[in-house]
């Protein structure tokens, strides 16, 4: 006979590092059991933010599953940067490579809304310009330094 679900709760957590606190308290779990599991199952994206929905029964026992890292994540990762912009429309943070985008939308299309790559590329880019990073070829990037290695 299958066990009672008592609660289902998606939570981000800190890969390889969780620790007990509010967090995990609503989850209704050993906390101190999901930990060492959790830090165990994630200690290869240590310092990620890892997406996890955990599963509580009602005889406190639980099951995880981990999922991939988020796209705002990956793009502030590619553009190198810690947050996104206040206001996109007058203040661009930074920027990411038609690759850097393709690369996250071939990573994350099972996770997406979405069949193909080119929806995935689309999804994506529409992320970025949320986040205020500018999507740019890779070739124009590397022209542009060249351009500016000449004037000097």
């Amino acid at each position: 006979m299958p066990k009672e679900i008592s609660k289902v709760t998606k939570i981000n957590l800190i890969g390889g590092e969780t620790r007990p606190g509010p967090k995990l308290s609503s989850a209704g779990i050993n906390i101190a059991n999901f930990c060492k599991e959790f830090n165990a199952a994630t200690i290869n994206r240590k310092g990620e933010v890892v997406p996890t929905i955990i599963t509580a029964y009602t005889d406190k026992s639980f099951t995880f599953k981990v999922k991939k890292t988020t796209v705002s994540q990956l793009l502030f990762k590619a553009a190198n940067i810690s947050k996104g912009s206040p206001n996109i429309k007058q203040t661009k943070v930074g920027k990411v490579t038609e690759k850097q985008i393709e690369e996250i939308a071939e990573y994350k299309l099972d996770e997406l809304n979405c069949f193909t790559v080119e929806k995935a590329i689309s999804i994506i880019s529409a992320i970025a310009h949320n986040i205020g990073l500018d999507i740019v070829k890779e070739n124009s990037n590397s022209n542009k330094n060249s351009v500016e290695k000449k004037l000097q």
